[in-house]
């Protein structure tokens, strides 16, 4: 199970971050393009995911998977259940995420690549 801040500790470390407390909810954003964000009850984290990927994602694992909200299929934007990530998983969620936010060259700096 993956926590708030535990999330926190890796976006604070990610150049552009802000976090955010709108409407009760843990926002991580670039700008103001959220990638990563919580449900108030912290349950749920959505983060960026591409569109042409994310049925098959929620398809592969439904357990840990969910698609958006109807308002939110228009986004770049998967959910999964907190309770079902670990801190490893976790990670490279948030850091793909965050890798399309920012711009190609901040993501290379920070990565290395």
């Amino acid at each position: 199970m993956i926590t708030v801040e535990q999330v926190r500790e890796l976006a604070v470390t990610l150049p552009r971050t802000s976090e955010h407390l709108i409407r009760d909810r843990v926002k991580f954003r670039v700008g103001s393009i959220v990638y990563v964000a919580f449900s108030r009850d912290e349950t749920v984290m959505g983060f960026a995911f591409p569109k042409e990927e994310r049925a098959a994602l929620v398809e592969s694992e439904p357990g840990r998977f969910r698609l958006p909200g109807e308002s939110d299929m228009r986004f770049n934007w998967v959910e999964a259940w907190t309770a079902a990530l670990d801190e490893p998983e976790m990670r490279e969620l948030v850091m793909d995420a965050w890798r399309m936010v920012v711009p190609k060259k901040v993501a290379a700096a920070r990565l290395g690549s």
